[in-house]
Protein backbone atom coordinates (compact mmCIF):
# COMPACT_ATOMS: atom_id res chain seq x y z
CA UNK A 1 0.00 0.00 0.00
CA UNK A 2 1.52 3.11 -1.16
CA UNK A 3 1.40 6.39 0.84
CA UNK A 4 -0.96 9.33 0.12
CA UNK A 5 1.90 12.13 -1.27
CA UNK A 6 0.59 14.36 1.67
CA UNK A 7 1.30 11.55 4.85
CA UNK A 8 5.21 11.01 3.08
CA UNK A 9 7.04 13.35 5.50
CA UNK A 10 9.68 15.32 3.27
CA UNK A 11 10.19 18.15 5.05
CA UNK A 12 13.24 17.77 8.37
CA UNK A 13 13.04 20.60 10.29
CA UNK A 14 16.47 20.86 12.52
CA UNK A 15 16.46 22.35 15.98
CA UNK A 16 19.34 23.15 18.79
CA UNK A 17 18.73 22.26 22.03
CA UNK A 18 21.27 21.97 25.36
CA UNK A 19 21.54 18.59 27.10
CA UNK A 20 18.86 20.24 30.15
CA UNK A 21 16.25 20.71 27.26
CA UNK A 22 16.90 17.59 25.58
CA UNK A 23 16.31 15.71 28.62
CA UNK A 24 13.36 17.67 29.52
CA UNK A 25 11.78 17.07 25.86
CA UNK A 26 12.70 13.03 26.23
CA UNK A 27 11.03 13.18 29.67
CA UNK A 28 7.66 13.82 28.52
CA UNK A 29 7.78 11.72 26.17
CA UNK A 30 8.45 9.11 28.05
CA UNK A 31 5.48 9.62 30.36
CA UNK A 32 3.61 9.81 26.73
CA UNK A 33 1.65 7.19 24.94
CA UNK A 34 4.19 8.81 21.93
CA UNK A 35 6.93 5.94 20.98
CA UNK A 36 9.54 8.15 19.89
CA UNK A 37 10.64 11.72 20.36
CA UNK A 38 9.61 13.15 16.85
CA UNK A 39 6.57 11.48 17.02
CA UNK A 40 5.93 13.61 20.29
CA UNK A 41 7.45 17.17 19.39
CA UNK A 42 5.02 16.23 15.73
CA UNK A 43 2.02 16.43 18.33
CA UNK A 44 3.04 18.95 20.44
CA UNK A 45 4.44 21.67 17.67
CA UNK A 46 0.95 20.96 15.76
CA UNK A 47 -0.75 21.37 19.28
CA UNK A 48 -2.64 18.14 19.23
CA UNK A 49 -3.49 16.42 22.20
CA UNK A 50 -0.67 13.93 23.59
CA UNK A 51 -2.33 10.95 25.67
CA UNK A 52 0.00 11.07 28.86
CA UNK A 53 0.38 7.51 31.13
CA UNK A 54 -1.23 7.77 34.24
CA UNK A 55 -0.09 5.60 37.30
CA UNK A 56 -2.34 4.89 39.70
CA UNK A 57 -0.65 3.39 42.98
CA UNK A 58 -3.44 1.18 44.55
CA UNK A 59 -3.75 -0.27 40.75
CA UNK A 60 0.10 -0.90 40.84
CA UNK A 61 -0.65 -2.57 45.01
CA UNK A 62 -2.82 -4.71 43.31
CA UNK A 63 -0.76 -5.79 41.00
CA UNK A 64 1.73 -6.60 43.62
CA UNK A 65 -0.57 -8.30 45.55
CA UNK A 66 -2.19 -10.40 42.60
CA UNK A 67 1.41 -11.62 41.82
CA UNK A 68 1.91 -12.72 45.36
CA UNK A 69 -0.97 -14.57 45.28
CA UNK A 70 -0.41 -16.10 41.59
CA UNK A 71 2.96 -17.33 43.59
CA UNK A 72 1.14 -18.68 46.34
CA UNK A 73 -1.12 -20.71 43.83
CA UNK A 74 1.59 -22.07 41.89
CA UNK A 75 2.86 -23.77 45.21
CA UNK A 76 -0.65 -24.88 46.11
CA UNK A 77 -0.94 -26.69 42.75
CA UNK A 78 2.55 -28.30 43.05
CA UNK A 79 1.91 -29.34 47.20
CA UNK A 80 -1.72 -30.94 46.01
CA UNK A 81 0.20 -32.24 42.90
CA UNK A 82 2.92 -34.13 45.12
CA UNK A 83 -0.02 -35.31 47.45
CA UNK A 84 -1.75 -36.75 44.52
CA UNK A 85 1.28 -38.92 43.24
CA UNK A 86 1.84 -40.47 46.35
CA UNK A 87 -2.07 -41.33 46.32
CA UNK A 88 -1.91 -42.89 43.27
CA UNK A 89 1.80 -44.98 44.33
CA UNK A 90 -0.82 -46.19 47.46
CA UNK A 91 -3.75 -47.24 44.77
CA UNK A 92 -3.46 -51.30 45.62
CA UNK A 93 -4.75 -50.55 48.91
CA UNK A 94 -8.36 -51.06 48.36
CA UNK A 95 -9.78 -47.73 50.60
CA UNK A 96 -7.30 -45.68 48.57
CA UNK A 97 -8.70 -46.16 45.50
CA UNK A 98 -11.69 -44.42 46.72
CA UNK A 99 -9.42 -41.59 47.80
CA UNK A 100 -7.63 -41.32 44.61
CA UNK A 101 -10.38 -41.26 42.43
CA UNK A 102 -12.04 -38.43 45.00
CA UNK A 103 -8.94 -36.62 44.89
CA UNK A 104 -8.03 -36.55 41.21
CA UNK A 105 -11.37 -35.21 39.95
CA UNK A 106 -10.42 -32.48 42.70
CA UNK A 107 -6.85 -32.23 41.55
CA UNK A 108 -8.31 -31.46 38.11
CA UNK A 109 -10.73 -29.00 38.88
CA UNK A 110 -8.20 -26.91 40.79
CA UNK A 111 -5.69 -27.00 38.51
CA UNK A 112 -8.31 -25.73 35.94
CA UNK A 113 -9.24 -23.05 38.16
CA UNK A 114 -5.53 -21.97 38.88
CA UNK A 115 -4.77 -21.68 35.38
CA UNK A 116 -8.20 -19.94 34.59
CA UNK A 117 -6.95 -17.14 37.27
CA UNK A 118 -2.97 -17.04 36.29
CA UNK A 119 -4.43 -16.33 32.92
CA UNK A 120 -6.65 -13.79 33.71
CA UNK A 121 -3.85 -12.30 35.99
CA UNK A 122 -1.34 -12.44 33.54
CA UNK A 123 -4.16 -10.36 31.18
CA UNK A 124 -4.60 -7.55 33.57
CA UNK A 125 -0.96 -7.15 34.30
CA UNK A 126 -0.33 -7.12 30.88
CA UNK A 127 -3.07 -4.41 30.17
CA UNK A 128 -1.60 -2.27 33.40
CA UNK A 129 1.99 -2.53 31.88
CA UNK A 130 0.20 -1.18 28.64
CA UNK A 131 2.66 -3.18 26.38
Amino acid sequence: MKKNENEVRKIMLKVRMNESEFQQVKKHQQKSTEKNISAYIREVAMQKPVLINYRNQSADDFLKDMLALKKDLNGIGNNFNQVVHKLHILDKIPEFRTWVNHYDGLHQSLVKKVNEIKLRMNQLYEEWLQK
